[in-house]
């Protein structure tokens, strides 16, 4: 059985701390990080708010991230062992093709590409408020540094844009508070993950 997870949420909500907790729990995982599809960064326009338009569909190579995704569902046991994943050590007769094989998709605008919104067998989306999600921010190092601004200027106001786009997409997502402890987000998602597997089986 394939089951694919999508893990989306405000930038600095914790959903790739939610995931390497989950990567190590969960047998058969894989994950793709939507963040590793950034295009580089004189590909990625200025808009008219004046900033480089790092928090949009289009500064990311959605093709690429979605024919990643598409070559583990075509073959998982292939996708784990090319990308390193140890497969579940089940019973000698057992073959890894008969296995539940998971794969996390994370991302910060999991929702917003169309044709992906049907992929996904569970979906989770992280939110914390305006002063938590800046706080957090302001720690952050990153590789292109945020210039003066940014966060008001143009990261939360995409957030509230593609929220409320995802919102109207219908997609059944199960929302997630931030704001609680990371044991509490974890134990909260890995129970829903297992009850949503045994009701498939």
């Amino acid at each position: 059985m394939k089951y694919i997870i999508g893990i989306g949420g405000v930038t600095n909500g914790g959903k790739t701390t939610l995931t390497n907790r989950l990567i190590k729990t969960l047998p058969n995982c894989c994950v793709v990080h939507q963040d590793d599809f950034f295009k580089k960064p004189d590909q990625i326009e200025v808009g008219d708010d004046g900033f480089r338009q790092w928090d949009v569909i289009t500064a990311m190579d959605m093709e690429s991230m979605t024919n990643t995704m598409k070559a583990w569902m075509e073959n998982p046991v292939k996708f784990a062992r090319s990308h390193g994943v140890p497969l579940s050590s089940a019973p000698e007769e057992s073959n890894p093709d008969e296995q539940t094989h998971i794969l996390i998709v994370e991302g910060f605008l999991l929702y917003n590409y169309p044709p992906l919104l049907d992929v996904f067998d569970k979906s989770f989306y992280i939110t914390i408020p305006y002063e938590e999600c800046k706080r957090r921010r302001s720690t952050r190092q990153y590789t292109v540094p945020d210039p003066p601004g940014l966060f008001d200027g143009h990261v939360w106001p995409m957030y509230l844009k593609h929220r409320r786009e995802m919102e109207s997409s219908g997609l059944h997502i199960e929302c997630l508070d931030g704001l609680r402890s990371k044991e509490e987000i974890y134990t909260q998602v890995y129970e829903s993950i297992q009850n949503n597997l045994l009701n498939r089986l």
